[in-house]
Protein backbone atom coordinates (compact mmCIF):
# COMPACT_ATOMS: atom_id res chain seq x y z
CA UNK A 1 0.00 0.00 0.00
CA UNK A 2 1.15 3.38 -0.80
CA UNK A 3 2.12 6.10 1.72
CA UNK A 4 -0.75 8.02 -0.15
CA UNK A 5 -3.01 5.29 0.29
CA UNK A 6 -2.46 4.08 3.52
CA UNK A 7 -3.45 7.73 5.03
CA UNK A 8 -6.71 7.90 2.78
CA UNK A 9 -8.09 4.48 3.51
CA UNK A 10 -8.29 5.06 7.19
CA UNK A 11 -9.84 8.57 6.72
CA UNK A 12 -12.08 7.39 3.70
CA UNK A 13 -13.68 4.87 6.45
CA UNK A 14 -13.63 7.06 9.88
CA UNK A 15 -15.29 9.90 7.86
CA UNK A 16 -18.20 7.01 6.60
CA UNK A 17 -18.42 5.70 9.98
CA UNK A 18 -18.61 9.40 11.17
CA UNK A 19 -21.83 9.86 9.02
CA UNK A 20 -23.10 7.17 10.85
CA UNK A 21 -22.61 8.84 13.94
CA UNK A 22 -24.09 11.97 12.84
CA UNK A 23 -27.17 10.25 12.16
CA UNK A 24 -27.32 8.44 15.07
CA UNK A 25 -27.43 12.11 16.68
CA UNK A 26 -30.16 13.52 14.32
CA UNK A 27 -32.10 10.59 15.40
CA UNK A 28 -31.76 10.99 19.04
CA UNK A 29 -32.30 14.74 19.45
CA UNK A 30 -33.38 17.79 17.90
CA UNK A 31 -31.95 20.88 18.52
CA UNK A 32 -35.43 21.47 20.85
CA UNK A 33 -34.30 18.20 23.30
CA UNK A 34 -30.39 19.03 22.89
CA UNK A 35 -30.69 22.26 24.02
CA UNK A 36 -33.85 22.33 26.63
CA UNK A 37 -33.08 18.51 27.81
CA UNK A 38 -29.26 17.51 27.68
CA UNK A 39 -27.74 21.21 27.76
CA UNK A 40 -30.22 21.78 30.60
CA UNK A 41 -29.19 19.03 32.07
CA UNK A 42 -25.38 19.31 32.15
CA UNK A 43 -25.96 23.35 32.92
CA UNK A 44 -27.70 22.37 36.27
CA UNK A 45 -25.01 19.74 37.38
CA UNK A 46 -22.60 22.68 36.98
CA UNK A 47 -24.75 25.17 38.58
CA UNK A 48 -25.09 22.50 41.57
CA UNK A 49 -21.56 22.41 42.16
CA UNK A 50 -20.58 26.06 41.59
CA UNK A 51 -22.69 26.54 44.69
CA UNK A 52 -20.84 25.14 46.86
CA UNK A 53 -17.96 27.88 46.53
CA UNK A 54 -20.73 30.55 46.30
CA UNK A 55 -22.15 29.07 49.94
CA UNK A 56 -19.18 29.30 51.80
CA UNK A 57 -18.33 32.90 50.30
CA UNK A 58 -14.97 31.82 48.26
CA UNK A 59 -14.84 33.20 45.14
CA UNK A 60 -11.71 31.48 44.58
CA UNK A 61 -13.49 28.30 45.21
CA UNK A 62 -16.53 29.06 42.99
CA UNK A 63 -13.97 29.47 40.14
CA UNK A 64 -12.34 26.19 40.39
CA UNK A 65 -15.44 24.32 41.12
CA UNK A 66 -17.60 26.06 37.95
CA UNK A 67 -14.47 25.58 35.54
CA UNK A 68 -14.18 22.34 36.52
CA UNK A 69 -17.07 20.90 35.99
CA UNK A 70 -18.28 23.34 33.41
CA UNK A 71 -14.71 21.18 32.15
CA UNK A 72 -16.12 18.18 32.96
CA UNK A 73 -19.17 18.15 30.92
CA UNK A 74 -17.30 17.28 27.73
CA UNK A 75 -15.97 14.44 29.27
CA UNK A 76 -18.72 12.82 30.24
CA UNK A 77 -20.09 13.09 27.03
CA UNK A 78 -17.15 12.09 25.45
CA UNK A 79 -16.89 8.52 27.84
CA UNK A 80 -20.01 8.18 25.85
CA UNK A 81 -18.08 6.10 23.45
CA UNK A 82 -17.89 3.54 25.68
CA UNK A 83 -21.69 3.10 25.12
CA UNK A 84 -21.80 3.49 21.61
CA UNK A 85 -19.49 1.16 20.41
CA UNK A 86 -21.48 -1.64 21.60
CA UNK A 87 -23.90 -0.33 19.22
CA UNK A 88 -22.70 -2.07 16.04
CA UNK A 89 -23.32 -5.61 18.02
CA UNK A 90 -26.76 -4.52 18.86
CA UNK A 91 -27.63 -4.19 15.20
CA UNK A 92 -25.97 -7.05 14.02
CA UNK A 93 -23.39 -5.53 11.72
CA UNK A 94 -20.13 -6.56 14.07
CA UNK A 95 -20.08 -9.78 12.47
CA UNK A 96 -20.04 -8.24 9.02
CA UNK A 97 -17.23 -5.76 10.45
CA UNK A 98 -15.08 -8.47 11.37
CA UNK A 99 -15.14 -9.59 8.41
CA UNK A 100 -14.03 -6.74 6.42
CA UNK A 101 -10.34 -6.36 5.59
CA UNK A 102 -9.87 -2.48 7.65
CA UNK A 103 -9.07 -2.69 10.76
CA UNK A 104 -12.27 -2.35 13.42
CA UNK A 105 -10.70 0.36 14.91
CA UNK A 106 -10.79 3.04 12.05
CA UNK A 107 -14.53 2.30 12.24
CA UNK A 108 -14.86 2.83 15.63
CA UNK A 109 -12.89 6.08 15.67
CA UNK A 110 -15.66 7.50 13.85
CA UNK A 111 -18.66 5.72 15.22
CA UNK A 112 -18.84 8.30 17.94
CA UNK A 113 -17.70 11.28 16.87
CA UNK A 114 -20.66 12.94 17.68
CA UNK A 115 -19.97 12.91 21.80
CA UNK A 116 -17.28 14.98 21.37
CA UNK A 117 -18.60 17.37 18.73
CA UNK A 118 -21.52 18.03 21.34
CA UNK A 119 -19.30 17.72 24.38
CA UNK A 120 -17.19 20.70 23.29
CA UNK A 121 -20.15 22.73 22.71
CA UNK A 122 -21.62 21.68 26.27
CA UNK A 123 -18.50 22.83 27.74
CA UNK A 124 -18.24 26.11 26.26
CA UNK A 125 -21.80 26.74 27.16
CA UNK A 126 -20.99 26.33 30.33
CA UNK A 127 -17.94 28.56 30.69
CA UNK A 128 -18.95 31.16 29.16
CA UNK A 129 -22.75 30.94 29.88
CA UNK A 130 -23.07 30.52 33.17
CA UNK A 131 -19.11 31.52 34.29
CA UNK A 132 -20.49 35.74 34.65
CA UNK A 133 -22.82 34.57 36.87
CA UNK A 134 -20.88 33.02 39.45
CA UNK A 135 -18.32 35.92 38.80
CA UNK A 136 -16.16 33.88 36.26
CA UNK A 137 -15.43 36.79 34.24
CA UNK A 138 -13.13 36.30 30.48
CA UNK A 139 -11.21 38.57 28.79
CA UNK A 140 -11.26 38.39 25.00
CA UNK A 141 -7.82 37.27 24.95
CA UNK A 142 -8.99 34.08 26.87
CA UNK A 143 -11.43 32.79 24.89
CA UNK A 144 -9.54 31.12 21.79
CA UNK A 145 -7.06 29.74 24.22
CA UNK A 146 -9.52 28.18 26.19
CA UNK A 147 -11.90 27.18 23.56
CA UNK A 148 -8.65 25.25 21.89
CA UNK A 149 -8.46 23.46 24.76
CA UNK A 150 -11.62 22.46 25.41
CA UNK A 151 -11.59 21.27 22.12
CA UNK A 152 -8.35 19.59 23.15
CA UNK A 153 -10.03 17.69 26.66
CA UNK A 154 -12.76 16.51 24.27
CA UNK A 155 -10.48 14.64 21.83
CA UNK A 156 -8.12 13.53 24.30
CA UNK A 157 -10.63 12.31 26.41
CA UNK A 158 -12.39 10.65 23.10
CA UNK A 159 -9.50 8.79 22.85
CA UNK A 160 -8.98 7.66 26.24
CA UNK A 161 -12.55 6.52 26.15
CA UNK A 162 -11.68 4.31 23.13
CA UNK A 163 -9.60 2.57 24.96
CA UNK A 164 -11.90 1.66 27.72
CA UNK A 165 -14.07 0.82 24.91
CA UNK A 166 -12.00 -1.57 23.84
CA UNK A 167 -11.01 -2.98 26.68
CA UNK A 168 -14.62 -3.34 27.79
CA UNK A 169 -15.51 -4.72 24.15
CA UNK A 170 -17.40 -8.19 25.07
CA UNK A 171 -18.97 -6.70 28.25
CA UNK A 172 -21.89 -5.20 26.65
CA UNK A 173 -24.40 -5.31 29.57
CA UNK A 174 -21.80 -3.52 31.74
CA UNK A 175 -21.51 -1.23 29.05
CA UNK A 176 -23.29 1.90 31.33
CA UNK A 177 -21.44 0.68 34.59
CA UNK A 178 -18.39 1.00 32.59
CA UNK A 179 -18.69 4.35 31.08
CA UNK A 180 -20.79 5.96 34.26
CA UNK A 181 -18.02 4.68 36.92
CA UNK A 182 -14.69 5.73 34.17
CA UNK A 183 -15.79 9.92 34.50
CA UNK A 184 -16.96 9.41 38.21
CA UNK A 185 -13.44 8.72 39.06
CA UNK A 186 -11.84 11.05 36.63
CA UNK A 187 -13.92 13.30 38.31
CA UNK A 188 -12.77 12.64 41.26
CA UNK A 189 -9.25 12.46 40.97
CA UNK A 190 -8.15 14.64 37.84
CA UNK A 191 -8.32 17.76 39.59
CA UNK A 192 -12.53 18.71 38.95
CA UNK A 193 -13.65 18.85 42.34
CA UNK A 194 -10.29 18.77 44.26
CA UNK A 195 -6.24 19.30 43.79
CA UNK A 196 -4.78 16.51 42.59
CA UNK A 197 -2.63 17.31 45.55
CA UNK A 198 -4.89 16.00 47.76
CA UNK A 199 -4.47 12.39 46.93
CA UNK A 200 -1.92 10.23 47.95
CA UNK A 201 1.02 9.77 45.67
CA UNK A 202 0.30 6.91 43.69
CA UNK A 203 -3.43 8.51 42.68
CA UNK A 204 -1.39 11.37 41.37
CA UNK A 205 0.58 9.64 39.47
CA UNK A 206 -1.82 7.87 38.11
CA UNK A 207 -4.12 10.97 37.24
CA UNK A 208 -0.93 12.38 35.47
CA UNK A 209 -2.03 9.50 32.90
CA UNK A 210 -5.20 11.09 32.09
CA UNK A 211 -5.46 13.94 29.38
CA UNK A 212 -8.25 15.25 31.80
CA UNK A 213 -5.62 15.81 34.32
CA UNK A 214 -3.01 17.77 32.03
CA UNK A 215 -6.01 19.76 29.63
CA UNK A 216 -7.76 21.01 32.70
CA UNK A 217 -4.49 22.26 34.54
CA UNK A 218 -3.67 24.35 31.21
CA UNK A 219 -7.46 25.64 31.40
CA UNK A 220 -6.87 27.02 35.13
CA UNK A 221 -3.53 28.60 33.73
CA UNK A 222 -5.22 30.23 31.33
CA UNK A 223 -7.98 31.32 33.80
CA UNK A 224 -6.64 32.28 36.17
CA UNK A 225 -3.42 33.75 35.01
CA UNK A 226 -1.33 31.48 37.23
CA UNK A 227 1.07 29.57 34.61
CA UNK A 228 1.58 28.63 31.22
CA UNK A 229 -0.47 26.34 29.35
CA UNK A 230 1.06 25.22 26.88
CA UNK A 231 2.94 22.56 28.73
CA UNK A 232 0.31 20.87 29.78
CA UNK A 233 -1.29 20.86 26.80
CA UNK A 234 1.47 19.47 25.17
CA UNK A 235 1.63 16.62 27.53
CA UNK A 236 -2.58 15.93 26.84
CA UNK A 237 -1.51 15.75 23.18
CA UNK A 238 0.88 13.10 23.63
CA UNK A 239 -1.68 11.11 26.00
CA UNK A 240 -4.13 11.35 23.70
CA UNK A 241 -2.42 9.92 20.89
CA UNK A 242 -0.90 7.28 23.30
CA UNK A 243 -3.91 6.33 24.25
CA UNK A 244 -5.44 6.23 20.70
CA UNK A 245 -2.40 4.05 19.73
CA UNK A 246 -3.51 1.75 22.63
CA UNK A 247 -6.82 1.44 21.88
CA UNK A 248 -6.49 0.56 18.09
CA UNK A 249 -4.24 -2.56 19.29
CA UNK A 250 -6.77 -3.51 21.76
CA UNK A 251 -9.35 -3.37 19.67
CA UNK A 252 -7.40 -5.57 16.80
CA UNK A 253 -6.23 -8.18 19.76
CA UNK A 254 -10.49 -8.16 20.91
CA UNK A 255 -11.43 -8.75 17.07
CA UNK A 256 -8.69 -11.66 16.73
CA UNK A 257 -9.91 -12.99 19.87
CA UNK A 258 -13.78 -12.70 18.61
CA UNK A 259 -12.86 -14.41 15.56
CA UNK A 260 -11.16 -17.29 17.23
CA UNK A 261 -14.16 -18.21 19.17
CA UNK A 262 -17.10 -16.85 17.34
CA UNK A 263 -18.01 -14.82 19.18
CA UNK A 264 -18.42 -11.18 17.97
CA UNK A 265 -21.83 -11.33 16.99
CA UNK A 266 -22.80 -12.32 20.75
CA UNK A 267 -20.52 -10.35 23.74
CA UNK A 268 -19.63 -13.71 25.01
Amino acid sequence: MSLTASITAPARIIRYSAANALADMRHMYTWKTWTFGWLGRMLAQVTFFAFFGHVIGSADQTRYLLVGNAVMTCVIESMMVIVSTTWERRVGTLTLLSAAPAPLSWVFIGRSLQWPVSGTLTSLAALFGLGPAFGVHWRAGQILPVTALVVLTAATTYCFGLFVAAVAFNADGARNIISNATYLLMMAVCGVQVPTSYWPDWVRVAAQAIPLTQTLKAIRSVSGGTGPALVPACWAVLLGIGWLVAASWMFQLMARRGRRTGSMGTGA
